[in-house]
């Protein structure tokens, strides 16, 4: 968390609270998480030097340098292209280059890039979509917020069991943007 400089992801207007545990405005009406928040769920997936993790939702790409830091290869998605371009010339001017990304419906997650030890979700599905879980690697674990757009929605762990089945464990309460399908 240190290594990444969470003021160079915000609006100039919002940089003097770039400090602060919480959420903040960012372009096109989204927000970036509060930082114990994107720990919280960046620590679930348990990664390792050698994960290859599925983010959906780039947003300012600050999650995705986080994820950067720790992972081998990093796959993100986002549906506005403005967000997906500023992230993408701010992430390379930072020096990421282990970070691929694309243009598109999250829910449907990036399928000849799977399987994926890791998927990330920062923004909220009514369900669980199960393009994401069929891209989850055996052992590996989703983190995704569950729940109505403007209602009670709960961070949910995914973990694909070595049997083919897959364990999902409500972990807290939460409240994200929603996750938009066309």
């Amino acid at each position: 968390m240190r290594a990444v400089p969470r003021e160079r992801f915000l609006p100039a207007a919002e940089r003097g609270h770039a400090h602060w545990d919480t959420a903040l405005p960012i372009a096109c009406g989204q927000t970036i998480s509060q930082p114990s928040l994107v720990a919280y769920m960046t620590e679930r997936l348990v990664l390792a030097a050698d994960s290859r993790v599925l983010e959906i939702g780039t947003g300012s790409g600050y999650q995705t340098a986080i994820l950067a830091e720790l992972a081998a290869a990093v796959y993100s998605i986002e549906r506005i292209e403005q967000l997906a371009s500023e992230a993408r010339v701010r992430l390379a001017g930072l020096g990421y280059g282990n970070i691929h990304f694309r243009i598109g419906d999250g829910a449907l997650g990036w399928p000849e890039a799977a399987p994926f030890d890791g998927i990330i979700v920062t923004a909220a599905a009514e369900t669980v979509p199960p393009a994401l879980i069929a891209q989850l690697k055996q052992g590996g674990r989703m983190v995704i917020p569950i729940g109505p757009a403007h209602g009670a929605q709960e961070l949910v762990l995914v973990e694909a069991l070595a049997d083919g089945k897959f364990h999902e464990r409500k972990m807290l309460g939460v409240r994200f943007v929603p996750l938009i399908t066309p």
